[in-house]
């Protein structure tokens, strides 16, 4: 089997941070490590070049595969903010509905600014993610 590409590093959460180069997504970028760490009260660790993750469960696939991953996490990308909630936005619909701006991937949110979503609703749905875990 395939190992996942991506994985977690050693690499500065912040030193990443300070390096998006877009003013506004730098600062929505720490915004969201102070959310995420308070919520999770993990630290925050580099999954690949550009993902923040806090905390680390074994995730197992339909197939019976088997991998790291986290919880919940971040990435600053070109032109949204993308946040990552384990177990899928299906069990979120309720919250989704009342965040406010965004649009969604499979597992994923995006965000242009985090003044576009309500971020009482954002830390529901992080709390209910961590909850229950798959």
């Amino acid at each position: 089997m395939a190992e996942l590409k991506t994985q977690k590093t050693d690499a500065s959460v912040e030193a990443f941070l300070n390096s998006v180069a877009d003013e506004q997504q730098r600062r929505d970028s720490f915004a969201v490590l102070d959310l995420m760490k308070k919520v999770s009260r993990a630290e925050p660790k580099m999954w690949g070049p550009a993902i923040v993750g806090f905390g680390q469960y074994r995730y197992k696939y339909d197939s019976g595969r088997e991998n790291d991953w986290f919880p919940i996490g971040f990435s600053p990308r070109k032109g949204n903010l993308t946040l990552y909630l384990a177990g899928g936005l299906e069990p979120q619909a309720d919250l989704l509905a009342q965040l406010g701006k965004h649009k969604t991937g499979k597992g994923c949110i995006y965000i242009k600014k985090l003044t576009d979503v309500d971020q009482t609703v954002l830390k529901q749905m992080l709390e209910r993610c961590l909850k229950n875990l798959p």
